[in-house]
């Protein structure tokens, strides 16, 4: 039985892959059609269910919920918090301020991965690109 908790462990995680895509294209969706507020409060439960099948619900807690990133958080969540009540542009705001302060950690792996794939890394090199990159991977 032990080949079973692989395959449920297998199963989640394309769960959450599928949720978190999911969730982004409704929230780059609801953004694309004004802000529209249903959109965007589909794209945001789907987008953290999602993160929290791919990563757990433990560890999920544990990286929303640790002491230097409780601001981070405040604003994520009170970002979806003010979407689900009918302020999409201002919740708006507040998420992507939140997640920025988040997932800064992340950036730098990022910015690195998209550096090495060969059309987009050409773009990256680009004089007035390369600046911005640079400012954000540090």
């Amino acid at each position: 039985m032990r080949w079973l908790n692989g395959i449920t462990d297998s199963m989640d995680m394309k769960i959450g892959m599928g949720l978190t895509g999911f969730g982004v294209f409704f929230l780059f969706f609801g953004m694309i059609l004004f802000f529209d507020k249903a959109l965007l409060a589909i794209g945001n439960v789907l987008f953290v269910a999602g993160l929290a099948f791919v990563i757990g619900l433990e560890r999920t807690f544990r990286f929303f919920f640790q002491k230097h990133k409780m601001k981070a958080t405040g604003f994520f969540l009170g970002g979806v918090f003010v979407v689900l009540i009918g302020w999409p542009l201002i919740g708006m705001i507040f998420e992507i301020y939140g997640f920025f302060l988040l997932f800064r950690g992340f950036f730098p792996v990022v910015v690195g991965f998209i550096r090495r794939v060969p059309v987009l890394g050409s773009l990256l090199n680009l004089p007035g690109i390369r600046s911005k990159m640079c400012f954000l991977s540090t």
